[in-house]
């Protein structure tokens, strides 16, 4: 798959924000995706029709005991006592079954759902950048956590009741009818209403509960933004602003839940009264249907007629009729909740990924990858073109650094080398393969990017080193931070690789978070290796030591360094100078610096800054590079380009990611 085929299925593929399945389609795609939901059904189904038979036992219990052994004046106990053993042991065995039930349902729901949060998990990690950007982070969490909770809760919980209430209606009807058909046509046409409001509501409720899980996603993004960025929060005095943020997130959920379950009260009170009246009628007809006066009337033998013991069991009867409809309003409460999650979390699942699994299992030869770029072009979804029809050869082993404006089209120029962005059109090949052709797995162990801000997960530092290579020995790492010169700083922590670097890296500088992402990537030994200026937030006196360390990291690999500090643009083998999309310069320093171009006015900005005392270069920081002098020095690039000028915001949008 090329990566222009690749952008094209993203382009095209339903994503995060595709129209909602219904249904029929939810549970069908659901059920593919977990098949160990189906897995046994048939004991299953046979566990709950003997639970739902137990709870049916009692009324045709009474029918019997009345009729039979109490009617007529003298009771007989022995009859009595046989009827109701054999009832308690029906009541037992139904309670076995639906504890059986119960266990393989919450089982086989469990394993499912356990599956499906893995599989969600796996594949966020594998959208490509632009998925990633675009759908919230507290979003995709709550895709992978809340929403799998509401499919399980109705598994186990409403899943369960309305197997049982289903079945228990079914057998429910079968009997009542069997005592009585007019008394069953009566209490069906008093609860067809019911079922019409039901059905009316369960519309309501579906598109509501769509909103619903999409208001809680959001509400975990404010929330879990304001606890990352409590520092923040505080020291900037924006605690009441924030909090107004959190309050109109959690009320937006709270108003959205209310508006989606107010069809359900209706239903809920409209089935309790049709529920009372149904009895009150049923005992009214039935001792009608008793009487002398009505046997010898012409109608007995069109109605038929009830004893004492079925009209009581007829009574009894509607209760089990009745519940399950009445229960139907939580059960709808629940199934909804649970298939707008499980359709929040098939989005996910169906959102393309930035390598396919039927991509062909290309690998490049082993060592440093030449990289080449054919005609790449790359626009976002709803806005301009950022990359205009790169060619580019870079040869095995070279350092390139990459420099231009902000905006300029250098981050992503690095996207792309790294599969979190498929260009729209062109060929990125690494090593002679198509990038899009690449195993996941051969892509990470031989391209490592090390951004300006090293991210580190809560654990040790030696821990954090060592996950870039698992099952690496602490000589492995001691001897990777020795090759980096580091051995000395880490030794000189706290508690040395064993030091905790907190959530996020925390306890550490942002100096130490970078030193710990740059001997990360260096257990990678990765063939491709791509520097977002990685020794911007090391101090000068860390930063010298610190670049001789990555020279000798950097040695036999293809190095890409994304250089806002051109000092690094010095040392490197090829600059090439960004400029709305387009590569318009190229060339070692020196050559650049004397041919007087863009790239020589950058450099002359750059140093102006660096010479002020106090500047962004002298504390170890990007200086600010001026646009001024690019202006002056080419103007026929501006000219040929004016509505490019429109570019720039989506553009800079993308390097602030």
């Amino acid at each position: 798959m090329t990566a222009a085929a690749s952008a094209t299925a993203t382009a095209t593929a339903p994503g995060l924000a595709a129209e909602p399945r219904g249904l029929v389609a939810t549970v069908r795609r659901g059920l593919e995706i977990t098949p160990e939901l189906g897995h046994g059904i048939a004991v299953t189904l046979l566990l709950a029709v003997i639970a739902a038979t137990g709870r049916i036992v009692t009324p045709v219990a009474i029918r019997y005991t009345v009729d039979e052994g109490i009617a007529g004046g003298r009771p007989d106990l022995a009859l009595v006592s046989t009827t109701v053993a054999a009832a308690f042991a029906v009541v037992l065995a139904a309670g076995v079954a639906s504890w059986g039930m119960n266990r393989r349902l919450v089982t086989a729901s469990e394993a499912a759902l356990a599956g499906l949060r893995a599989a969600a998990f796996r594949h966020v990690h594998r959208l490509d950048g632009l998925s990633l950007d675009r759908e919230r982070r507290g979003s995709l969490v709550s895709r992978v956590t809340s929403d799998v909770d509401a499919i399980s809760n109705f598994t186990q919980s409403g899943g369960v009741t309305l197997l049982i209430s289903v079945l228990q209606l079914v057998i429910a009807t079968g009997i009542m009818c069997w005592y009585s058909w007019p008394l069953t046509v009566l209490v069906l046409a008093l609860f067809l209403p019911v079922a019409f409001a039901i059905r009316a509501a369960q519309r309501r409720v579906a598109a509501g509960y769509r909103r619903v899980r999409r208001d809680v996603g959001a509400m975990l993004s404010v929330i879990a933004e304001t606890i990352v960025g409590a520092a923040v929060i505080r020291s900037t005095g924006a605690s009441d602003r924030i909090q107004e943020r959190v309050d109109a997130a959690i009320d937006r959920t709270r108003d959205t839940q209310v508006r989606t379950l107010r069809p359900l009260a209706v239903s809920f009170s409209l089935g309790e009264l049709v529920g009372g009246l149904s009895t009150a009628l049923v005992v009214v007809v039935g001792v009608l249907l008793s009487t002398d006066a009505y046997r010898d009337s012409a109608l007995h033998g069109w109605f038929g007629s009830l004893t004492v013991g079925e009209l009581l069991a007829f009574v009894f009867l509607i209760t089990f009729f009745s519940r399950p409809i009445q229960q139907a309003v939580e059960i709808i409460n629940e199934a909804q909740n649970a298939i707008a999650g499980w359709g929040r979390v098939l989005e996910l699942l169906d959102e393309p990924i930035a390598a396919p699994e039927f991509a062909a299992r290309a690998r490049p030869a082993p060592g440093a990858i030449e990289v080449r770029l054919h005609g790449v072009r790359h626009r976002y979804p709803s806005g301009p073109r950022v990359l205009h029809d790169l060619d580019l050869r870079v040869p095995a082993g070279m350092h390139v650094a990459v420099v231009g404006e902000t905006g300029s089209g250098k981050s992503t120029f690095a996207k792309l080398l790294t599969r979190q962005l498929a260009a729209e059109k062109g060929h990125v090949l690494l090593g002679g393969a198509e990038i899009g052709d690449l195993r996941e797995e051969e892509l990470r162990r031989r391209v490592t990017i090390v951004p300006q801000d090293g991210f580190l997960f809560e654990g040790t530092v030696r821990h954090n080193i060592a996950l870039a290579r698992p099952g690496s020995t602490e000589a492995e790492v001691r001897d990777v931070l020795d090759g980096l010169g580091l051995l000395g700083w880490v030794d000189g922590l706290p508690d040395g690789l064993d030091t905790e670097v907190g959530q996020r890296g925390d306890s550490l500088s942002a100096g130490e978070r970078q030193l710990v992402a740059l001997a990360r990537a260096a257990m990678v030994r990765p063939d491709l290796l791509i520097l977002d200026e990685a020794t911007s937030a090391v101090d000068p006196a860390v930063d010298a030591r610190l670049r001789g360390a990555i020279d000798r990291m950097t040695a036999g690999c293809t190095t890409v360094t994304i250089a806002h500090r051109l000092a690094t643009a010095e040392t490197a083998d090829l600059v090439l100078v960004f400029d709305r999309g387009r590569i318009i310069e190229r060339g070692r320093h020196a050559d650049l610096l004397g041919a007087g171009g863009v790239y020589a006015r950058l450099h002359e900005s750059w140093r102006a800054v660096a010479q002020v005392p106090g500047g962004a270069a002298n504390t170890g920081g990007p200086p600010v590079v001026h646009a001024a002098p690019e202006r002056q020095h080419a103007p026929t690039e501006r000219q040929h380009a004016p509505t490019e000028r429109q570019h720039v915001p989506t553009e800079r949008q993308e390097d602030n990611r």
